[in-house]
């Protein structure tokens, strides 16, 4: 689908479209890697820029969430990973950036497809109630308790062919299969580097995006089970607090904060 659109990207094209001031500048593109986060987070080590994008057509071992491997034929999906220094941010609101980064992607799926996906908490998206884009964020903290460096790592399905991957096709989905036409990876891309650019000069001048991601929450009011490294819960997912925390209303009437977890409507 990709070749059809001429959508074959690399480092000059990326670059060439670029809109952006700083982000994905500069941009390392690969054919094939075995992880863009492990790349990036060598490099980010090595002192890269803040902004810097490792993007490849396909990944050997890419991973979302709690070690779950990410699956995507090569050139089907978006699979990039983006280095920040958020100095300006205290490590306990890192939330922040990965909640700027979603809210971007939605961004960027409305812009090129007219499509409007949601938000599964805490770092998915879903379109059509299946999986349509997931965020891994790492982090590096400084000996003095500061923000060193956040790697972003996003997987999103642009043109996959779920008939190639059955083991999916119940639980993702992806751009082109509800769209009924293929997507351009490029579109897509340099869209939401350009939102999300805008919205972490936002966080630089303080602004919080939680109310924002709230608001897009699939999950907010209604019954869940979340599986969180606390145990299985199950109540309803009443709201999410300042830095993205749920809030979890138990059946006793007890109100229980969870940082992490899977949710799943019950």
């Amino acid at each position: 689908m990709s070749e059809a659109l001429g959508d074959d990207l690399s480092a000059e094209t990326i670059v060439a479209a670029l809109t952006t001031r700083w982000l994905g500048r500069p941009t390392h593109f690969r054919r094939v890697t075995i992880s863009t986060s492990d790349e990036l987070k060598h490099l980010a080590a090595l002192g890269a820029n803040e902004g810097t994008l490792v993007i490849a057509d396909e990944q050997l071992c890419g991973r979302g969430r709690m070690e779950r491997r990410w699956l995507a034929p090569a050139r089907s999906s978006l699979l990039f990973s983006l280095l920040f220094r958020p100095t300006f941010l205290s490590p306990d609101r890192a939330q922040f950036v990965t909640m700027a980064c979603a809210l971007a992607i939605l961004d960027a799926v409305r812009e090129v497809t007219g499509l409007q996906p949601g938000l599964k908490w805490p770092n998915d998206l879903q379109l059509h109630g299946r999986k349509l884009a997931g965020i891994l964020t790492e982090l590096e903290v400084s000996t003095e308790g500061k923000l060193d460096w956040i790697v972003l790592g996003v997987g999103l399905n642009v043109n996959v062919d779920f008939r190639e991957l059955p083991e999916l096709a119940d639980t993702a989905v992806s751009l082109s299969s509800v769209a009924k036409h293929p997507v351009s990876r490029l579109a897509l891309l340099v869209s939401l580097l350009f939102h999300l650019e805008r919205r972490y000069e936002m966080l630089r001048t303080g602004h919080s995006p939680t109310c924002e991601w709230a608001e897009h929450l699939l999950s907010l009011g209604q019954e869940v089970t979340v599986k969180s490294p606390e145990g299985t819960f199950s109540g309803v997912a009443e709201a999410v607090d300042e830095l993205g925390a749920l809030l979890l209303r138990l059946p006793d009437g007890r109100c229980m904060c969870i940082l992490a977890g899977d949710v799943t409507l019950r």
